[in-house]
């Protein structure tokens, strides 16, 4: 397993898929779910996505795909404006199924558009977010193009079963998208990503992953991949932004969090399982990266689920 894998396990389009959307100009759609992530696939047409993080309105054609990451709102229109009247906008909250274009409308003047919405919860998910733009666009690759029909045909199917397809589909639609969009030369891919490739990072990165609770240390993890310890801190560091260790340190913490926020398990269960001989030490480094104690942030964790 490697980070990409272990970050994206948390996003799923679960029952979320606003549908096909069909706009003609000047009609647009608000989104106004505060979802974390958003993505648009253009079947048929082009349009254009306004975000308040974004200088001008950035074009989607059929061919590609687009995420925009919230939880602020956002605007997909037929046509390139910024602004628009009361009665020209109309807003998308989950469990909208679709629009359709007025009665009479020439089919070639239409933008059909299919959106998927991904509720993510926890920390773990929250690293992949953070390395993303507000609103980044990418074409689909050879891997992924046959999905648009696909999915096209999947929005008319009635058989049992249809919501789930779609959001597996969607999922592997998003994946395809991140990671064409942190292969591009523009995008500003975390060191984590760029390092997956290194003969000497990688294996360590992905042994990090795959077992995060083993007791690593420096020399154990230079052994995965063959070098000195002085060779894998060095390169570690200038490729991911910090050294081994304090990189496998931020990780097991974040799943510490999020397994003190999504269970009963006990403080002193989630150190062992992370690979600490004890809670004080686990507690020691919990509050240094997140500023409380785990018993802290398991309270805070359920006063925000009670709130909401």
């Amino acid at each position: 397993m490697d980070p990409f894998d272990s970050l994206l396990r948390g996003v799923h389009a679960d029952g979320a898929a606003f549908g096909r959307s069909v706009l003609t100009p000047p009609g647009a759609l608000r989104f106004t779910d505060g979802a974390p992530l958003t993505l648009c696939v253009p079947l048929r047409g082009e349009g254009w996505i306004s975000h308040p993080e974004s200088d001008k309105p950035r074009l989607v054609r059929v061919g590609e795909a687009a995420t925009v990451r919230g939880p602020a709102p956002f605007v997909f229109s037929a046509e390139p404006r910024s602004s628009f009247e009361p009665g020209e906008l109309r807003d998308v909250r989950r469990g909208h199924t679709g629009t359709s274009a007025p009665a009479g409308t020439d089919p070639t003047d239409r933008l059909v558009l299919l959106v998927g919405v991904y509720h993510v919860r926890g920390l773990v998910p929250q690293r992949l977010l953070s390395a993303l733009p507000p609103v980044l666009v990418v074409p689909d690759d050879q891997d992924c193009s046959a999905l648009r029909d696909y999915l096209d045909a999947q929005l008319d199917a009635g058989r049992p079963g249809r919501q789930v397809v779609l959001d597996r589909l969607l999922d592997w639609l998003l994946v395809c998208t991140v990671r064409d969009w942190f292969d591009r030369p523009e995008a500003e891919a975390p060191g984590w990503y760029r390092a997956l490739g290194d003969d000497t990072v990688g294996p360590v990165l992905r042994a990090m992953h795959e077992a995060p609770g083993r007791p690593w240390t420096l020399a154990s993890l230079a052994a995965q991949a063959g070098v000195s310890r002085s060779t894998l801190a060095e390169r570690f560091t200038a490729l991911v932004g910090e050294p081994p260790l304090t990189y496998l340190t931020d990780w097991r913490m974040t799943l510490a969090a999020d397994l003190l926020a999504e269970s009963t398990v006990t403080v002193a269960a989630v150190a062992r399982h992370l690979g600490y001989a004890d809670a004080f030490g686990f507690s020691t480094a919990f509050k240094r990266v997140h500023g409380m104690s785990p018993s802290a942030a398991r309270s805070r964790s359920s006063s925000g689920r009670k709130t909401n």
